[in-house]
């Protein structure tokens, strides 16, 4: 078990649980939970296509289905994958504890915990974004209802949905239960893309949060090696041999920091590729919808949809490729402190041991998906300029 009040993720828990994506706990009452989200998500993207049963197979009606149905198929595909993988979650949550279970200095601590609470900040943020955007937009697409409540009017016209659909039963006379069906299926993708995405933030926290503690550890331990060099006094030997463990320590801190930051995205390889190549289709869909309608002068509803898609991918694009930059950067300074210090001035032992560092150091670490895509602010320019250039294509060739 993990002890959730020590690795700050209280809030991430609560995420989890919210979804039914919580590897500990899984009661009766979560395996219903998680059928009924299944199912809502899944008819969600359904009903989307079934319109193509009814109308006549157009550019324009491929567009705009497929522009929500990938964005429904986005959340299917976390979700489905991540509830597959829960073991694997675990795992990853067992070795993190593990790691802060290790660490014995003081310092080391209040280092892991400091990054600990970044995680929990961002964590804090983004529940606070969807706690005010969830509301305004519930409000705004029922707010037709309220208004028809309170001061009935002859000329009501109902905002059946989000998006094009077709359930078979009358569009108008059941609106609210189609809207209320589409809104639960996006709220649910939304909850469940922050409850994984802020997993990833918390995991990048820490891994920062072990790279600086081996960049400490080795610029201070290497300089107290260098002054007890210096006297070479006998009585300091003791010491010495302590500070020579505490090395070892930070070295083998810097590979597991490594391996923790690699094994749990190298897991998800495959579907980190699934998502990348739905974003890059969904939004530069979403873009010419955008585009569109603007062009002819479309309200606000035809809009609102496109704008929430579009935000979503970039948002989750550009948080995924800070992260990762992140955490190549605080590498990398590990191997600057590393080679910087007078690593040559220093006894054949300790040579040695941060030859370790500097070896791996020489290699370019980064977060590799599949070998097609690398985490980086650069990777994050080429998926933005890969969205618009379809986005181009599209707008070019339109009729």
């Amino acid at each position: 078990m993990i002890c959730i009040d020590c690795l700050h993720m209280n809030l991430n828990r609560m995420l989890l649980l919210a979804v039914g994506l919580w590897p500990y706990q899984q009661s009766k009452l979560v395996q219903f939970q998680l059928i009924l989200f299944f199912t809502i998500l899944i008819t969600c993207i359904i009903f989307q296509f079934t319109t193509f049963a009814t109308s006549k197979c157009t550019s324009s009606l491929l567009i705009n289905v497929f522009s929500s149905a990938l964005f429904y198929i986005y959340f299917l595909i976390l979700y489905s994958w991540f509830h597959i993988n829960m073991e694997v979650v675990k795992c990853s949550l067992e070795q993190l504890q593990n790691m802060y279970n290790e660490l014995t200095d003081k310092n080391e601590i209040t280092i892991i915990k400091k990054y600990g609470n970044y995680g929990k900040r961002y964590t804090a943020g983004l529940i606070l974004t969807v706690v005010f955007f969830a509301p305004s937009l519930g409000l705004y697409l029922h707010w037709p209802y309220l208004v028809n409540r309170l001061l009935p009017i002859n000329d009501f016209r109902s905002r059946s949905s989000l998006f094009v659909t077709e359930y078979f039963i009358d569009q108008e006379k059941y609106s609210y239960l189609i809207l209320f069906h589409t809104l639960t299926a996006l709220f649910i993708g939304i909850i469940t893309i922050i409850a994984t995405g802020t997993l990833f933030i918390v995991y990048a926290h820490y891994g920062c949060g072990m790279f600086r503690i081996t960049k400490i550890v080795c610029s201070y331990r290497i300089e107290q090696v260098m002054a007890i060099d210096t006297l070479q006094k006998k009585s300091i030997l003791r010491n010495k041999n302590l500070i020579y463990k505490k090395l070892i320590r930070a070295v083998d801190m810097h590979r597991e920091a490594m391996r923790f930051s690699e094994s749990f995205v190298s897991k998800f390889k495959v579907m980190f590729s699934c998502l990348i190549a739905i974003a890059v289709a969904s939004a530069s869909l979403n873009l010419f919808r955008i585009s569109q309608a603007l062009s002819f002068g479309n309200n606000v509803d035809e809009l609102l949809f496109p704008l929430i898609t579009v935000g979503i991918y970039i948002a989750y694009i550009l948080i995924a490729n800070i992260m990762t930059q992140k955490i190549m950067d605080y590498n990398n300074n590990v191997f600057d402190t590393a080679y910087n210090i007078q690593w040559y001035a220093v006894s054949l032992n300790v040579q040695k041991m941060i030859l370790f560092l500097l070896q791996r150091g020489t290699k370019v670490f980064s977060l590799n998906i599949a070998g097609l895509f690398v985490g980086s602010l650069e990777g994050a320019a080429k998926l933005l300029s890969t969205m618009m250039s379809f986005f181009t294509v599209l707008y070019s060739t339109r009729v």
